[in-house]
Parts: structure tokens; C-alpha cells; sequence
């Protein structure tokens, strides 16, 4: 079986992405791993080289600045790496910049890939999410996250990102996967105010026009993260690579009872899913096979 991963990153270093982190936490299950490297203002190719590891291999992209709708810039830069994978690997293990893999779920990992990588029925392989929020201590509960999403995909030339590169379709339909035991973390929204602002200000020119930004994000100072509601208390334990930054960045953050709220709707919503495990409504990127 042969495994590669991908991935796809810009100014690492300019937002505080723990890519580092998120490479090594799939390394060790992948024969190579192609990283598209943007057109970075900061010393992320220096971090990127810095990685010990002959797997790794760096193709240079330029980010298309003119796209700025859906965020489908970052499908793109998805796609080039994707491209760039062996032709002759079983899985393409696809990893952000802000995701990372706690190394109890290799095995499970591995093994999903050995049990289905001669069914071709399966297209992919589901993970299950953890969004961490406002610090390392807390992840977020609420309806507005998705649940699960695929990070594991055949090498195949139909299958494209979608969208703003949530997850994958194949010839635009969705894939048909199979769900693994294993949780992917997600430390896309654990940053210092001040460097989750300035991601803000960066990010959501893929999606928005200057008279977007400057209503909605611009001159807004630091970030506000007490306005998320269905905060939870994180009881587990962190992957061992991410332990090092968590000691060094990690900050004192007490969500604002009064802003972790949410619309009665919204509520009696996740009581029934509270008890029962089932989100009405919820909307899936794949399909369960």
C-alpha cells in the first residue's frame, strides 16, 4: 500500500498556522507528501525546509488574488498538490495547515486503508472533528461546525476539491466513503487575538470585496472570541506534537456566559442531538456507504 499526503499553505509563519505540527502528525503514515507552496510574504519555506524528512516534497505556486468568491482560491491550491501526488499511490491523505492528527488514531488509520484500499467502491475515508476555540481548553459544539469531513481519497484524476476545499467531489458528486474511528483537531481558531485578526483580514479576501472587508472587518482591533456560543470545556489530551506550542501559546480565556448563547431554535436543536446523536438537518459532504 502506498500512502501520500497533501497539502497546501502561504504565510505560515505571518499567521501562526502550526503546519509543522500538522505534516508530522501524518508523516509516519505516508510514503511521501507534497506540500504547494504559495507565495509566501514571511519565512514559511524556511519553516517548511526546516522539517527533517526525505518524504517531503515542495511545488512553488502563485495564489490567484483576482479570485475572490466562495473562497474556491483555496480548492485550487488544494488541486495542485493533489495533482502533484504519485501516480501510483492507493490514498491521498489531504491535512490543512490548521489540522492535526493525535497519533492514538494511526492505527485505526492504517488500518481503514489497508481493509478498503482494494474496494474501489470506497472513495474515501471519513474523519470525525474536533474545532478548538479561543484556546487550547475549549472546543466548539454549536450547529455552525461541521461534524465530520474526508481527508482520506483515492488517487484518482475525477476526484477535485470543493468549494473553498472543505472536502472532495469526483466529477461533481459526492464521494462515497467509509467512516474511520479517528478525529481530526482543528486549531484554526486558536490563535492570539491579535494574529487570528490579522488571518481575518487575509482570509476572508478569498470570499468578500474591499467594501465587505471594510464594513466587516477591517479597523475591528483585536479579536473578539467571546461571541461563539455552545463552548465546551476540552477534558482529553492534545496530540504529542502540538504539546510544545500549546506550553508556549496557549492563554488564559474565559468565555462570556452572557455572549455563549444561542436562539431557543438553536437550543432545543441541539438537545435532540445532545440526546440522540442525530443533527437535523445537518449538511454532508459524502455519502456513507
Amino acid at each position: 500500500m502506498k500512502v501520500s499526503g497533501f497539502t497546501f499553505v502561504r504565510n505560515a509563519v505571518k499567521f501562526d498556522y502550526p503546519v509543522v505540527e500538522a505534516i508530522g502528525s501524518v508523516l509516519p503514515l505516508c510514503d511521501e507528501f507534497i506540500i504547494a507552496l504559495g507565495n509566501s510574504e514571511d519565512t514559511t519555506r524556511e519553516l517548511i525546509t526546516s522539517i527533517s524528512s526525505d518524504k517531503i516534497k515542495i511545488i512553488d505556486t502563485i495564489w490567484d488574488e483576482s479570485i475572490r468568491e466562495g473562497g474556491s482560491v483555496l480548492a485550487l491550491e488544494t488541486d495542485k498538490a493533489m495533482d502533484a501526488v504519485s501516480s501510483d499511490s492507493d490514498w491521498a491523505f489531504y491535512i490543512q495547515a490548521d489540522e492535526v492528527i493525535h497519533e492514538r488514531y494511526h492505527p485505526a488509520i492504517r488500518e481503514g486503508m489497508e481493509k478498503w484500499k482494494d474496494d474501489h467502491m470506497v472513495e474515501g475515508l471519513l474523519f470525525n472533528y474536533l474545532h478548538f476555540f479561543g484556546s487550547y481548553d475549549f472546543t466548539a459544539t454549536s450547529r455552525d461546525w461541521y461534524r465530520r469531513e474526508v481527508r482520506i481519497i483515492r488517487k484518482d484524476p475525477g476526484i477535485r476539491s470543493y468549494k473553498d476545499a472543505q472536502g472532495f467531489r469526483k466529477e461533481g458528486r459526492k464521494l462515497k466513503v467509509k467512516p474511520l474511528e479517528a478525529w481530526v483537531y482543528h486549531y484554526g481558531w486558536v490563535k492570539a487575538p491579535s494574529f487570528q485578526q490579522a488571518k481575518m483580514e487575509s482570509f476572508h479576501k478569498h470570499w468578500h470585496d474591499d467594501s465587505w472587508m471594510k464594513k466587516h472587518i477591517y479597523g475591528s482591533g483585536e479579536f473578539e472570541y467571546n461571541t461563539q456560543s455552545g463552548l465546551k470545556k476540552f477534558e482529553g489530551t492534545h496530540p504529542e506534537l502540538m504539546k510544545q506550542r500549546i506550553a508556549l501559546k496557549n492563554w488564559a480565556f474565559s468565555p462570556d456566559p452572557q455572549k455563549n448563547t444561542s436562539p431557543a431554535a438553536q437550543r432545543v436543536l441541539m438537545g435532540i442531538e445532545n440526546l440522540t446523536g442525530w443533527r437535523i438537518g445537518e449538511y454532508k459532504n459524502y455519502r456513507l456507504i
